[in-house]
């Protein structure tokens, strides 16, 4: 799609950088607090504790992913002035990454921890989490780089 001058744009992409960082902050705050302090729960209280986990993190974490999917979606479709398609591209791409991390590890793992705490679910959610704290960061650098180009671009009067 060619590149928009209307205001759609931008504002699509301020809310995918706001999403994408939102994310990048929740998701390192989770790998490096988070997670790792499950282990410290005590098997008594970690199937209660894992239940409020789940049941606090996803109204926070959910509509943070949907806005951040839809608006790097839709970034392809109404892209701002200045807004390079590779790395439009390249911000989905690591979206879908941090999907699909999600779907294929960390829902899995949360449900064995679920019936209680399980020492190699807990470390493989730990390990494999770095793929959306990684996912996660690189988007938000990449949507930061897009924002400065188009921000350029504006500055420079196209």
């Amino acid at each position: 799609m060619p590149e928009s001058t209307s205001s759609l744009p931008l504002l699509v992409l301020l809310l995918n950088f706001a999403s994408s960082w939102a994310m990048a902050g929740l998701i390192w705050t989770v790998q490096w607090v988070h997670y790792p302090l499950f282990a410290s729960v005590g098997p008594d209280s970690f199937a209660r504790y894992q239940a409020s986990h789940v049941a606090r993190i996803t109204p926070l974490v959910g509509p943070l992913m949907l806005v951040e999917l839809a608006t790097s979606v839709a970034l392809l479709i109404v892209r701002p002035v200045g807004a390079p398609v590779p790395i439009v591209w390249a911000g989905l791409a690591c979206v879908l990454v941090a999907w699909i991390a999600t779907s294929v590890f960390s829902v899995p793992a949360h449900q064995v921890l679920g019936a209680g705490f399980d020492a190699a679910a807990h470390e493989r959610l730990v390990t494999t989490n770095w793929i959306r704290t990684l996912a996660w960061t690189a988007h938000a650098l990449l949507v930061t780089v897009l924002v400065w180009k188009c921000l350029h671009t504006v500055q420079e009067g196209v």
